[in-house]
């Protein structure tokens, strides 16, 4: 067993699973309120929702999970593929993560990130997980070190159109 798994054992009452189409209206609602509760932003709802929807119908674009207890969802992580022309292999980025506030620091996150890791390691052609966080975002960075993962030393660059002026319907 790997050694991750082994310091961090998950609790057995969170159930991981791939998202489906009867999740998209969570999603939209967990993805809005991680908007707001960590960049203090407002998404535009219908853009969220046409998102949400593509990447749950076409996989090559993300791929959803859901952690459960008791058979409600209580968190969720998008995973979206980079190739790597150094290392010849992909990193998958953790995304929009949200765990619901009565639930959090109980292992929900812990659950998804080594549900993925597994996945990952089990794979030959993924060479690493990555994330982006905020920089005032102290509590998630504890979170992502005790999981063993580190600051790659990278600042994010970006140049991006407003929703609804990119030519996308």
């Amino acid at each position: 067993m790997d050694r991750l798994i082994e310091r961090n054992p998950v609790d057995t009452s969170i159930l991981v699973r791939d998202a489906t189409p009867s999740d998209v209206s969570i999603i939209v609602e967990y993805n809005a309120r991680m908007a707001g509760e960590t960049e203090g932003k407002r998404l535009d709802e219908a853009v969220l929702l046409r998102g949400v929807r593509r990447a749950i119908d076409d996989p090559s674009r993300g791929r959803y999970l859901i952690a459960q207890i008791e058979g409600e969802p209580v968190g969720q992580m998008l995973v979206t593929r980079e190739w790597s022309d150094w290392r010849d292999g992909w990193f998958w980025w953790i995304q929009s993560v949200y765990v619901v506030s009565d639930f959090r620091r109980r292992g929900v996150y812990r659950g998804l990130y080594l549900h993925l890791y597994e996945e990952a390691k089990a794979a030959s052609d993924v060479c690493g997980l990555r994330l982006y966080v905020e920089r005032e975002n102290e509590a998630a960075m504890k979170t992502y070190e005790s999981l063993g993962m580190v600051d790659a030393g990278y600042r994010l660059y970006e140049t991006v159109w407003p929703s609804g002026d990119d030519g996308r319907n």
